[in-house]
């Protein structure tokens, strides 16, 4: 699949339909939508999906939520996401991308370990602290943030492809 990417302009309105499948919080997507860039992917000029890239610390960039439109997971659109976002982290200078994601997503916890990302901790209680509502992903209750980075100088061709 032959995608493109484009960033978000400022006043064109916001993709919360993709934004809240990966983030049900509209309150804690608009805080750090404010603060980081959104990466548009289309496909023949129909978007498909979105990554929010965040810099957090010097030479440190974050995939702060990324989503893919239902009908298209598991079809390669997420990896080519992920590897823009690493160009993208490149490009402002960083050497380490992180992302969080949910103990209850085997999903997605595969695709960024195929990618290169390794777990580096867990942030215990991560979705009791700051949401309000429960959320359960295939029979499982999302409670703790599975937390992993990757050093973009140590991509491997293989995770490259």
């Amino acid at each position: 699949m032959n995608l493109s990417f484009r960033i978000l302009d400022w006043d064109e309105e916001k993709p919360y339909e993709l934004l809240l499948m990966a983030d049900p919080s509209k309150t804690i997507v608009d805080e750090y939508l404010s603060r980081g860039v959104c990466f548009i992917a289309e496909y023949e000029g129909e978007m498909v999906g979105e990554f929010v890239l965040l810099k957090t610390r010097p030479e440190t960039a974050e995939i702060v939520n990324i989503a893919v439109q239902e009908e298209l997971q598991g079809q390669g659109v997420g990896k080519h996401m992920i590897k823009e976002a690493m160009e993208a982290a490149r490009r402002l200078g960083c050497r380490i991308l992180e992302i969080g994601t949910g103990n209850s997503s085997f999903h997605q916890l595969k695709l960024y370990q195929r990618c290169g990302f390794r777990i580096t901790g867990v942030d215990r209680d991560f979705f009791v602290r700051h949401y309000e509502e429960e959320i359960i992903e295939d029979g499982i209750r999302c409670v703790d943030m599975i937390r992993l980075s990757v050093d973009l100088n140590d991509i491997t061709d293989e995770e490259k492809k």
